[in-house]
């Protein structure tokens, strides 16, 4: 059985979920998107571009891999902050001034982009290499924490009523100094710590679903209507800071248990070696290389699951991963399904004003909370299946998630306000959902040797992705606009909604497509070994 994770290795795990909380600064970018227009006076187009921007520093987020293989985890975190602090505190400074052109506005978003890429590496490698036998589950519950950046954001702005500083600025000051001060608060947890030698227990994990899920139900009542319930935004604030503090506490549990256990296993030593020494001894040496016995054959299983959970999946990476057809529909699928459901995340801003609804903020942060629990879906459905024995696979479940979103994006083609608060909380989850198992697909489908560098070269789509799906919305907005910069009724995104929900009914056959290929190339390879042929 694999030995159970220390207190060390959840306190990695809980700083990971920090920063996942507050490293998504680009998800509040629709609220305060109207605003931005108007200030610097650009066009539907040119905001499009400015929210391409922020996935356009994904481009260079494989700098973050290769960085994580020779510098402490810790600083690879502090230097995407960095990028985070200048990026946007820049903005902070110069919104206001005619000498902050627009190319400077992208130029700057675009390094804040990239800085995201960063933390995301070091938030990665510390799920899989601190959690081997539960890497998935870790990762999920982990990156389940990122789809709740805009509602974090969002509640945080409302306690800021008092600053005299407009709502963009105030944006722009909190995506810059957030992330800084959160990760320099969680330099000490971030490194690779090795397995622990104790009996493997489930007390951790069952903890944290139930503070996740919790923390989901709070995000959840202030998104559809905190004022209704008689819950003010500075008590919901409140609310929702002490459940993302509460997970600090399972590494605190473990930790005393850990101390208690140590003092209780002291003591039996001394008695034992008091009421055994002479005519016994022989047998309490025996006990001593017996215990060692055991702690090496449980480090021997710890190394065995990690193996094991990949199936013996073939490494692949540099050009050897460009050549695969395999990577190019994994690619392509995730352009039209995840980073598609962002694009549209990054355009409810304009959506909500076309519509004539009054604060876009609602939206943002329905969408950040259920993007939080679809990205916690899979952390339940890996962990579950594990236990009974049983491995869904990431590119089945990818495809079984792209099906409703592509049927939302044809019900927002209907006016009604009902069906676009439906719709966006679909695509919000499905969105989190997919972002979250693309993370376990590249390590099943490409192995876990590269992951760094592989992950990071396959969100390359969505900086792709968000200028064309971006441009394109901006394109059809302008035209129905009719040469003007605002663009009022349904008909603003009709046709974009149409040409999205096919893209998306497309990116599902590719993916559905990508799982019968892997599928077949399993069977493949466990061919032989039940035959009783040499392994592949």
């Amino acid at each position: 059985m694999p030995s159970s994770p220390t207190s060390v290795h959840w306190l990695s795990l809980v700083g990971s979920v920090w920063l996942q909380t507050i490293n998504g600064p680009n998800s509040d970018f629709p609220v305060y998107s109207s605003e931005l227009k108007t200030v610097k006076g650009i066009s539907q187009v040119q905001l499009n571009f400015l929210a391409f921007a922020s996935d356009a520093g994904k481009l260079f987020g494989w700098f973050a891999g290769v960085a994580a293989l020779y510098v402490p985890l810790w600083l690879v975190a502090v230097v995407g902050a960095a990028f985070g602090l200048v990026g946007y505190g820049v903005q902070f400074l110069f919104l206001d001034s005619p000498r902050l052109a627009y190319w400077h506005l992208f130029a700057l978003t675009s390094l804040a982009g990239n800085g995201i890429c960063w933390i995301n590496t070091v938030c990665y490698l510390l799920c899989i290499n601190n959690f081997p036998s539960d890497s998935r589950v870790a990762v999920s519950l982990a990156t389940s924490y990122l789809g709740l950046s805009a509602k974090f954001y969002t509640t945080m702005e409302d306690t800021l009523k008092g600053l005299r500083y407009s709502q963009a600025k105030k944006y722009l000051l909190l995506n810059a100094v957030v992330p800084m001060l959160v990760t320099l608060l969680v330099v000490p947890s971030l490194r690779v710590v090795k397995p622990g030698s104790g009996k493997r227990t489930d007390f951790g994990f069952f903890a944290m679903f139930a503070i996740t899920l919790a923390t989901g139900a709070c995000a959840v009542r202030g998104s559809i209507g905190s004022k209704s319930l008689g819950v003010s935004s500075k008590e919901h604030l409140i609310s929702l800071y002490v459940m993302l503090a509460v997970p600090i506490l399972i590494p605190v549990a473990l930790r005393v248990r850990e101390s208690m256990a140590k003092i209780r296993a002291a003591a039996n030593k001394r008695v034992h070696r008091v009421h055994d020494l002479g005519e016994n001894g022989m047998c309490w040496l025996n006990k001593e290389i017996e215990v060692g016995t055991n702690v090496k054959e449980e480090e021997e299983e710890v190394k065995e699951a990690g193996s094991v959970e990949h199936g013996g999946q073939e490494e692949l990476g540099g050009l050897g991963l460009l050549r695969r057809l395999d990577f190019w529909m994994y690619f392509f699928s995730y352009m039209f399904s995840g980073t598609l459901g962002l694009v549209f995340l990054n355009n409810l801003g304009q959506i909500a004003d076309s519509r004539g609804l009054g604060d876009p903020s609602t939206l943002v942060s329905l969408s950040s909370s259920f993007g939080f629990l679809g990205r916690l879906l899979p952390a339940f459905l890996d962990y579950y299946t594990a236990k009974s024995g049983y491995s869904i696979s990431r590119t089945a479940s990818m495809a079984s998630l792209m099906a409703p979103m592509a049927g939302a994006f044809f019900l927002l083609m209907d006016p009604r306000d009902m069906l676009l608060y439906t719709s966006t909380a679909v695509i919000g989850t499905c969105t989190g959902a997919i972002t979250s198992v693309a993370v376990s697909a590249t390590s099943e489908l490409f192995g876990t040797k590269n992951f760094g560098v592989n992950h990071n070269v396959l969100v390359a789509n969505i900086p792709v992705g968000s200028l064309c799906f971006g441009y394109l919305a901006g394109f059809l907005y302008q035209r129905e606009a009719r040469g003007g910069n605002r663009c009022v009724g349904a008909a603003c995104y009709r046709d974009t909604f149409l040409l999205w929900g096919l893209t998306c009914a497309v990116g599902t056959a590719l993916c559905a497509a990508l799982y019968a290929r892997s599928g077949k190339r399993s069977g493949a390879n466990k061919g032989p070994e039940v035959s009783g042929s040499a392994g592949v």
